[in-house]
């Protein structure tokens, strides 16, 4: 086991787009991070930052144009059965059933496979075991997929968007069981989504990535910790402090900052949530 489940050092992954015409476009440049092992983490961001380069980059399923990516120590390629990886599409043989999609991933994973986890994953919704996987709701198919990676018993578990085909109460007990799951096993989880709400009571480190490049990372309780949201009169002066965000209505200002020091007296002060964190950082480019 290694301390760190992912480190990135100048990563990089660049495609080239034929239409309209030829041109290079960067899906990540220059992210460097390290993720201790054993944290559930958020990656956050817009459409087309580059959540889902990363994630297939970590499962080794692309290769970086440029910089490196370590998995658990090692080049993604060398760890793939310690790895589990659900892509957004959660890509399943449509043909088999529920039961032999299972089967499936016993023989493709005989070493770790965990029969009663899979099978337990899928008894929670309801499933027949012998209904073929087209025949599945989009959140059934999601509850599949995911008894496939738990029951490969990861190290590493690779989340892109998992929640996104779920009825509010689905995705809400699906995520207890998936973090009930992970915790019970020290799985490193690393999960991004549009759902910023719900990350905050599952996840302990956050990754932000805006236009290809990680503008903000680390521990949640840290990086809630270091900012503060505050309001006062629009004449009040923030100098000194590095501001995230500020908007102004009529005399009040609210502003997200990173404190180097006491506030005006005149400014009310809270912890901000992650969703107004998360937002802040979204609104501003430069951030």
């Amino acid at each position: 086991m290694t301390d760190i489940a992912i480190e990135a050092e100048a990563l990089g992954r660049r495609y080239a787009r034929r239409l309209p015409r030829r041109r290079v476009h960067w899906a990540l440049r220059e992210c460097s991070f390290g993720l201790p092992a054993g944290r559930v983490c958020a990656v956050v961001g817009p459409n087309g930052a580059g959540k889902s380069t990363l994630l297939s980059l970590a499962a080794g399923l692309a290769r970086p144009t440029e910089g490196a990516i370590r998995v658990l120590g090692k080049g993604p390629g060398e760890v793939r059965e310690r790895v589990a990886y659900v892509a957004q599409g959660k890509p399943l043989h449509a043909q088999l059933t529920v039961i032999d999609t299972l089967r499936l991933g016993h023989a493709l994973n005989p070493a770790r496979w965990d029969q009663a986890t899979a099978e337990r994953i899928v008894a929670q919704g309801d499933l027949d075991p012998t209904a073929t996987v087209r025949s599945l709701s989009g959140g059934q198919r999601t509850r599949v997929a995911l008894a496939l990676a738990l029951g490969k018993r990861p190290e590493l578990l690779l989340l892109d968007e998992p929640m996104a085909d779920l009825d509010p109460l689905a995705r809400h007990q699906l995520m207890g069981e998936l973090m009930a799951e992970a915790a019970g096993h020290g799985t490193t989880v690393v999960m991004s989504s549009h759902v910023i709400a719900e990350l905050e009571g599952s996840c302990d480190h956050l990754l932000l990535i805006r236009r290809g490049r990680v503008r903000l990372q680390g521990g949640l309780e840290d990086v809630l910790a270091s900012h503060t949201l505050v309001t006062g009169p629009a004449e009040a002066s923030l100098d000194g402090h590095t501001v995230i965000e500020s908007r102004t209505t009529g005399r009040q200002i609210t502003a997200l900052v990173r404190p180097a020091g006491p506030l005006p007296e005149v400014h009310e002060a809270t912890t901000p949530t992650l969703e107004e964190l998360v937002l802040s950082y979204l609104r501003e480019p430069a951030a």
